[in-house]
């Protein structure tokens, strides 16, 4: 799954434990009514946002994880969250100029026609 929009906060990284680091990404959607999309990026995937800043267009390709947690009275709660696990910055029209596009060839007429051969044209 992708999400894109405009990146809106670029968190620094985070040492949950000895062994585990997070960084997380907020990225606002492009749409009627924008969403803020918190996007997780952890271990080696959070030096990936080293390199954009706020402000940036970007695609930032995602996983949906869920997880069950039971209660010590036993009841279920369930979490979701949104791993993102590569960005890329997304081209700016108003400062990428577009090549220009080729004029079409100009083709001479035919000149082999035969206005003698019945049309069997079926329209």
């Amino acid at each position: 799954m992708e999400v894109t929009g405009k990146i809106k906060v670029v968190n620094p990284e985070q040492q949950i434990s000895a062994s585990f680091k997070k960084r997380e990404l907020v990225v606002t959607t492009d749409e009627q009514y924008p969403q803020h999309i918190m996007v997780e990026f952890t271990q080696d995937k959070c030096d990936l946002l080293n390199n954009y800043n706020i402000g940036e267009d970007v695609k930032v390709s995602i996983n949906l994880r869920g997880r069950e947690w039971v209660n010590p009275q036993g009841e279920a709660k369930y979490f979701n969250s949104i791993q993102g696990w590569r960005i890329e910055k997304l081209a700016n029209e108003a400062q990428a100029p577009s090549a220009p596009i080729p004029a079409a060839q100009a083709f001479a007429p035919a000149t082999n026609l035969n206005e003698e051969e019945p049309d069997d044209l079926p329209f």
